[in-house]
């Protein structure tokens, strides 16, 4: 049975290895700033974070011929993984309606995902120049961009997805 003294000295002993553990045991390092920006590839809507590189539909295109149409199908219309050009505008719940085109709210998204994901059995093998030139591809494949705009950082960021006023804004001074 507890008594008020076993509890206190319980909560008195609980608390005392909270700070002894805070201080820690004195293993390791520091980790090195340039270290942490090697992990560090977090890409804001506003497109900070976006690597330097440049890249054109028609280069993208070739890219995905070569490693995305087996997957996501001719001109993105969809294999056996979705469809990424919209066939309209979105008119139900149904996942496979909402595509680059008519839902993606910001276009430095697009660039994160492929550069993190695609191709699905090799992620993160894509160079930056590459996954501009996949990005400038797919947004005009969905009529965002013209086939002659070029992406890199700064026109990138610059881009109005069709479907950015669509969504509440969780944070919006991070835009």
């Amino acid at each position: 049975m507890f008594t008020r003294k076993s509890i206190g000295v319980a909560l008195l002993v609980v608390l005392s290895a909270g700070f002894a553990q805070a201080a820690g045991p004195g293993l390791g390092q520091p980790i090195a700033t340039s270290d942490i920006a090697a992990w560090d590839t977090s890409i804001m809507p506003d497109g900070s974070g976006l690597p330097a590189g440049r890249g054109t539909a028609a280069q993208g295109a070739q890219i995905f011929a070569g490693k995305c149409v087996a997957c996501h199908g001719e001109n993105g219309v969809g294999g056996s993984a979705s469809a990424l050009t919209a066939k309209g505008p979105i008119t139900s719940i149904n996942g496979g309606e909402k595509t680059i085109g008519n839902f993606w709210p910001y276009a430095s998204t697009l660039f994160d995902f492929i550069r993190r994901a695609m191709p699905w059995q090799q992620p993160k093998s894509l160079t930056n120049d590459e996954v501009y030139a996949l990005t400038a591809y797919l947004l005009a494949l969905n009529k965002v961009i013209d086939d002659n705009t070029a992406l890199d950082a700064a026109t990138l960021a610059k881009i109005k997805m069709p479907n950015r006023d669509g969504f509440i804004i969780r944070f919006p001074d991070r835009i």
